[in-house]
């Protein structure tokens, strides 16, 4: 009896060991994940067994694990998003550290951020089709055809491949303006053109059957 009573000791006293190595070990876990998830001191309740204070902190640390895993990867796909805005618009990224656990603010400020780029470009698209549009209607009204890699790149029909750029929207109201300039100077000399037609039909006295056949 007193040898299974002494063997049953051991075992409380080994189970007690490896309880309170646990607990050292997920206190240092949840200081460590505390700091990189920037939250406060994780406290233990004291008035409690060795065994329930060991799977409180054990708990802790996997819920702590989830929040990191899960805000690492919410900022892996804000970073995939924000490379694929940048690329479009021609804008550097977002500055975050990709090493570090980022923090629930930094998480929503990146959110917004995307969240106003993503207007950006929504504005900017809706500024290029409707250029694009004017500009391929002056171009077969003037019968120009596009003659640089700009201007081809705009009348293309992959209008997801233009880059949004500022410059790049710059240039397309620049080139907007042309082909109205080009146009109001062509139906200037139209008209000038015209007016002298009719001055040399009245010198000429053309009859009217005439003039309308050629008007």
């Amino acid at each position: 009896l007193q040898g299974l009573l002494d063997m049953m000791v051991a075992e409380e006293e080994s189970l007690k060991d490896r309880l309170l190595k646990s607990i050292a070990l997920c206190r240092k876990e949840l200081d460590t994940l505390c700091r990189e998830l920037q939250l406060d001191p994780f406290e233990a309740e004291e008035e409690c067994t060795i065994l329930q204070m060991e799977k409180n902190l054990r708990t802790r640390v996997e819920v702590m694990l989830k929040q990191k895993r899960d805000r690492k990867q919410e900022l892996k796909t804000l970073q995939e998003q924000d490379r694929d805005l940048c690329d479009i618009l021609c804008t550097t990224p977002f500055c975050i550290d990709s090493n570090a656990v980022p923090s629930l603010e930094d998480l929503d400020r990146y959110r917004r951020h995307l969240a106003s780029l993503t207007a950006e470009k929504e504005q900017r698209r809706e500024e290029f089709v409707s250029s694009k549009r004017q500009i391929i209607l002056l171009m077969e009204e003037l019968d120009y055809a596009p003659d640089t890699s700009f201007e081809r790149d705009v009348v293309c029909e992959d209008e997801e491949a233009f880059c949004l750029s500022t410059d790049n929207i710059a240039a397309l109201q620049n080139l907007l303006q042309q082909l109205e300039a080009r146009r109001s100077l062509n139906e200037a000399v139209c008209t000038e053109l015209r007016s002298r037609i009719v001055a040399l039909w009245e010198r000429l006295q053309v009859p009217a059957e005439e003039r309308e056949s050629s008007a």
